[in-house]
């Protein structure tokens, strides 16, 4: 699974219906028809190669190209403000904030509840994308070695903190 402008992002989440899952690096799969470390998907690379030659897209255009390319459909879970968001932290160019969304949006794609590590259980669809929200449940459920998401997820929270600030 290809998703454009994240890389290095691992689920560390556990759907309420399968059990535990241990969390493991997206960079870190390796395809199932392989016997040799060279055939090792590095999803990170693929990501920044894309976003070096394509830049920011709206997530209309991510939507439009995701569904013609057939894969999995991160900005179809973004509902139309979420959608609007997404396009103004592209708009300003907030780089880190739009790999949050991309993740929250990711986070989004199992469907149903999920249990973090701390034991708290939320449906990741049904949440609102708020800095309490982002910083006590969507961080929790990804894992970076190099905290590249802990600094999306913040950047995400900071926008959404500052841009709070301006409207009272």
């Amino acid at each position: 699974m290809f998703i454009q402008g994240i890389g290095g992002a691992a689920s560390a989440y556990a759907p309420t219906s399968t059990g535990a899952i241990r969390p493991r690096p997206l960079d870190s799969f390796v395809a199932a028809d392989s016997t040799s470390a060279s055939s090792q998907v590095t999803l990170s690379d693929q990501a920044k190669a894309a976003a070096d030659a394509d830049g920011l897209q709206t997530a209309e255009d991510l939507d439009r190209m995701q569904k013609a390319g057939g894969l999995v459909n991160t900005m179809a879970n973004l509902s139309p403000d979420e959608k609007k968001l997404y396009n103004e932290l592209v708009a300003q160019g907030n780089t880190e904030a739009v790999r949050g969304m991309n993740l929250l949006a990711l986070s989004r794609m199992g469907g149903g509840e999920v249990t973090l590590p701390d034991g708290t259980s939320f449906d990741p669809a049904k949440t609102a994308i708020t800095p309490e929200n982002i910083r006590k449940l969507f961080s929790q459920m990804f894992v970076s070695n190099d905290g590249q998401d802990a600094k999306s997820f913040e950047a995400l929270a900071s926008y959404l903190d500052a841009r709070a600030s301006a409207t009272a």
